[in-house]
């Protein structure tokens, strides 16, 4: 069950509990005390001037020293409280206001800005980079950090045995990657091949302790876990130990807390947030946004076109319990592609977006300027073509159905996450599109847990809609996707080498755009990686939906932008009144 707490509002004129006897007592104001003797009316202007001054200075440092709680909702339990294992929403939330980086990327700028680092040099060839890190700084639980905390961190990231999906990002070759200490401060981190964008893979790593019992539950960011209750809460309390402090040269962060409740369902997270029990929503349906500012339209915000992506693939593994002729329906391209070309995007974005989106091109959304293929055009629905395309390939329609050619039903299951509206509101619309040219499909709905369980354990699924989140704008940070031996190649992952031309093809032009300093050798080998996806069509892309989000008046210092996390990316500076 969700567990609910409601602001404790106060008037602006009220004084808060406990305070009051104080205020009879002039030793305990930060003012000078009056002696005793009787005033002119003109003097006890000035007098009770003087004392609504100490009161509203009292009251100021009070509330300087405690920026209160912010509450929001994680849409899915976390998978993992260790940073490197990060692949789920929940845990990358999670990571990114406990984890203490290196680098950090301004998702406000998309500028690079140092952080336990104070400055940072890649060498020419992109193989190596050295950090000046920050002396003074500590774990949450008081161990010092040191350079020996980022070579621990380094060669825990690219273990292969781990397979972390943070780690796939730095692997632009094969061989051993050398971390060499050179001061309790200083620390060179070279990689057997170059790396495009080295200093910008750091953004996602949270520096572990190489010596602290705590293991990852020690932590260097604004925040530390201070409670979990499975499937109800996790409760973050302020690191004491933080290093930043803010232009005042206060301490950040300046809450105290953030608490988060685990809560899958979207209706119920929006009432919340209305009843004042929550105070954001970091990604908004368009439903709720709509109805939202028609009431509040100070509480919402577009930020525009995001760089995420809605999309559905099917299960290529080849040791997935399905029967054979599905198998060969799901690993043929010119199958996939027609079922591409029989969904109505345009539609998708109308009816279930409401418009706040947009047909999906492929891989990259055209929000990121730089990296998307502007070749790629959004794929136009045309069931027509698609049976047609199915027909070359031996199917053939029977009394409405379509059928292989050894007679079996095309018939297969679309399974996406229960509590998801619009989710499931694409399925549905996606079966009826199917239906027009023969096929059943059937939707079904699980809780997330589940529905991670079949995808990435027992294979036990035919297709999937889902949304991939993109935190950055580097090709190099989808690597945990596209690389064949990766566990995030969701179709068929951590491929021992990879099963299919094409999938080679692609991991030799990941390694490629890699390894290389050139911007336009990169961008050139990743279009051609976009268009390889777009021609195979592994995952089938169809919606890159606007970045909406809503904030509650009560947060102060709250910017919302395009890039995860677009409501709290600078949580340390964040305030509730």
């Amino acid at each position: 069950m969700m567990r609910r707490r409601f602001h404790n509002k106060r008037s602006a004129s009220a004084v808060p509990a406990g305070l009051a006897p104080s205020l009879h007592s002039s030793p305990a104001l930060p003012c000078r005390a009056f002696p005793f003797r009787r005033f002119a009316a003109g003097e006890r202007l000035h007098f009770a001037a003087s004392i609504f001054v100490c009161i509203c200075m009292f009251l100021s440092s009070a509330a300087a020293q405690s920026g209160g709680e912010l509450r929001f909702c994680l849409r899915s339990e976390p998978k993992t409280f260790d940073p490197l294992k990060v692949a789920d929403d929940a845990s990358v939330a999670i990571r990114y206001l406990t984890g203490g980086v290196l680098l950090r990327m301004n998702r406000q700028t998309q500028a690079l800005e140092p952080e336990l680092a104070q400055s940072w040099k890649v060498s020419k060839d992109g193989k190596q980079i050295t950090f000046k890190l920050r002396s003074g700084v500590s774990f949450s639980d008081g161990t010092p950090f040191s350079a020996e905390d980022v070579a621990y961190t380094v060669q825990q990231l690219m273990d292969p045995a781990l397979h972390s999906p943070t780690g796939d990002a730095f692997r632009s070759g094969p061989g051993n990657v050398e971390t060499k200490v050179l001061s309790p401060t200083q620390i060179s981190i070279t990689f057997p091949a170059p790396v495009a964008g080295l200093d910008r893979q750091f953004d996602q790593v949270a520096i572990l302790s190489a010596h602290s019992a705590k293991k990852e539950m020690a932590v260097l960011g604004p925040f530390m876990v201070a409670d979990y209750k499975p499937g109800a809460t996790v409760l973050l309390k302020r690191n004491p130990n933080y290093w930043k402090t803010d232009a005042q040269g206060r301490k950040l962060p300046h809450l105290d807390s953030i608490k988060l409740d685990i809560q899958p369902n979207r209706d119920v997270e929006m009432l919340r947030f209305k009843r004042g029990e929550i105070d954001l929503i970091n990604s908004l349906d368009s439903e709720y946004f709509d109805k939202l500012a028609g009431t509040s339209p100070q509480l919402v915000h577009d930020a525009g076109p995001s760089l995420d992506s809605e999309q559905m693939w099917f299960n290529e593994v080849g040791k997935a319990p399905l029967p054979g002729y599905k198998k060969n329906w799901f690993r043929s391209a010119n199958f996939r592609r027609a079922i591409s070309g029989a969904i109505n995007r345009q539609d998708l974005a109308r009816v279930v977006f409401r418009g706040h989106a947009q047909p999906a091109v492929g891989p990259v959304s055209p929000a990121n300027k730089f990296w998307f293929n502007a070749r790629l055009k959004a794929e136009a629905c045309s069931p027509d073509a698609a049976l047609k395309a199915l027909q070359g390939e031996g199917f053939r329609l029977e009394h409405g159905a379509l059928k292989d050619k050894d007679g079996n039903a095309v018939v297969f299951s679309i399974i996406t996450n229960s509590g998801n509206k619009y989710r499931e509101r694409m399925a549905t619309m996606i079966q009826e599109d199917l239906q027009k040219i023969g096929i059943q499909v059937n939707v079904v709905t699980l809780d997330f847990p589940s529905l991670i369980e079949r995808m990435t354990q027992t294979f036990d699924y035919e297709a999937i809609l889902l949304g991939l989140t993109n935190v950055g704008l580097d090709p190099n940070e989808q690597m945990n996707v596209w690389l064949s031996s990766s566990e995030n190649h969701q179709w068929n992952p951590q491929e021992k080498s990879p099963e299919t031309a094409w999938e080679g093809e692609i991991d030799r032009l990941m390694r490629a755009q890699a390894s290389s300093a050139d911007p336009k050798k990169r961008k050139e080998s990743f279009d051609r990686v976009q268009e390889i996806a777009v021609e195979q069509a592994p995952f089938i892309y169809l919606v890159n939906r606007n970045a909406l989000s809503a904030v509650a008046a009560t947060v102060q210092g709250a910017s919302p932008v395009i890039l995860v996390p677009q409501t709290y990316w600078n949580v340390d500076r964040l305030s509730v009144k």
